[in-house]
């Protein structure tokens, strides 16, 4: 056989694709071989640029998720950015303090966010690399591009709900609406906030029962947990003596304010203000103070013994039962007959 029919012939140009890339073109013009720059182009150069896109992907994605983690670890500590600094010279001090009592809070919040921002990312970039991948296979990804924007379209109108629930939690860890442990008012249900999630909040009455409430369809929220509560007692006394009644309540709310077991869940000294209410049933004191949202409930149950013990040593309670059973012996009149 004769060897001219072996060797490659000279007139044979590579494919369009190999001429487009500048390493397999300067193969060809150094070879001056068809099959050496396809083959190179097609067993070498390509695997080996598909391979640099996805390097490239990981290492921008690694990049981006070191940045944020930077970011989440410098809010979880409360500091600020410098190109942020003077927004926050013009905020509140009373404001800064109330988020500096919350560390773990704020710290959770941060974590919270910073998820979400690094499943972004992920998604983004390696939806990006997939596309140039596929470009490298000489497929067209416009008309691919163009279905997915359709198809996205289509998902967004009819899963327009989960949209909405997803946007809304989004909103709700950025603002810090409420976290875990918090004790929350959905209005359908009340209890402790057991889990939070972009879509959905799982949510503990005091019956134990569960409720899986969807943050689209949360309508206003009430938080019992976050920063101070006041703690509002009415104590009926009857009709006895209403100076008499205050000045015992106010020497209790007074030496409990100044127990020190109890001294430390105070934000302000507890207050007597006086008659609330009249009824038929007598005059009613309203006792308030204002306390750490969390120990809003102990401090409730306590201060409502103390209370009633104060008015039992003081006399006062037993005037309030001989004045009850008084008015029970006492006959109604009868109304006039015509």
């Amino acid at each position: 056989m004769p060897l001219s029919l072996l060797a490659p012939d000279p007139s044979e140009t590579p494919s369009t694709a190999c001429l487009g890339d500048p390493l397999c073109k300067a193969v060809y013009n150094f070879s001056d071989s068809q099959w050496l720059a396809d083959g190179g182009y097609y067993v070498l150069i390509k695997p080996l640029r598909i391979v640099v896109i996805i390097v490239v992907a990981m290492i921008a994605r690694a990049l981006l998720n070191h940045t944020i983690n930077k970011i989440v670890a410098r809010t979880a500590q409360g500091k600020v950015p410098t190109m942020l600094r003077p927004i926050r010279e013009k905020v509140p001090v009373s404001v800064l303090n109330a988020g500096s009592m919350f560390p773990e809070r704020r710290r959770q919040r941060a974590e919270a966010i910073g998820s979400v921002l690094r499943s972004m990312v992920t998604v983004a970039v390696f939806s990006v690399a997939f596309l140039i991948v596929l470009s490298e296979f000489s497929i067209d990804v416009a008309p691919l591009i163009a279905s997915l924007g359709i198809v996205g379209v289509a998902l967004g109108f009819g899963a327009q709900s989960l949209v909405k629930d997803l946007i809304a939690g989004l909103f709700m860890l950025l603002e810090d609406q409420y976290g875990v442990g918090d004790v929350i008012d959905t209005g359908e249900a009340v209890g402790v906030v057991e889990s939070v999630g972009l879509r959905t909040v799982t949510i503990r009455d005091g019956r134990g029962v569960i409720w899986y409430v969807r943050n689209g369809e949360i309508i206003r929220i009430g938080n019992k947990s976050q920063g101070w509560a006041t703690v509002m007692i009415d104590v009926p006394i009857g009709f006895v003596g209403v100076e008499e009644a205050t000045s015992v309540l106010r020497e209790a709310v007074d030496a409990f304010a100044h127990d020190p077991e109890w001294s430390a869940d105070f934000v302000e000294p507890p207050q007597v203000l006086g008659v609330e209410n009249i009824s038929v049933d007598g005059a009613v004191i309203r006792t308030v103070c204002k306390t750490s949202a969390d120990r809003q409930w102990d401090l409730q149950r306590e201060m409502r013994r103390r209370l009633t013990e104060a008015l039992e040593a003081s006399g006062i309670a037993a005037q309030m039962q001989a004045s009850r059973a008084l008015r029970a012996s006492v006959p109604a009149e009868e109304p006039p007959t015509a």
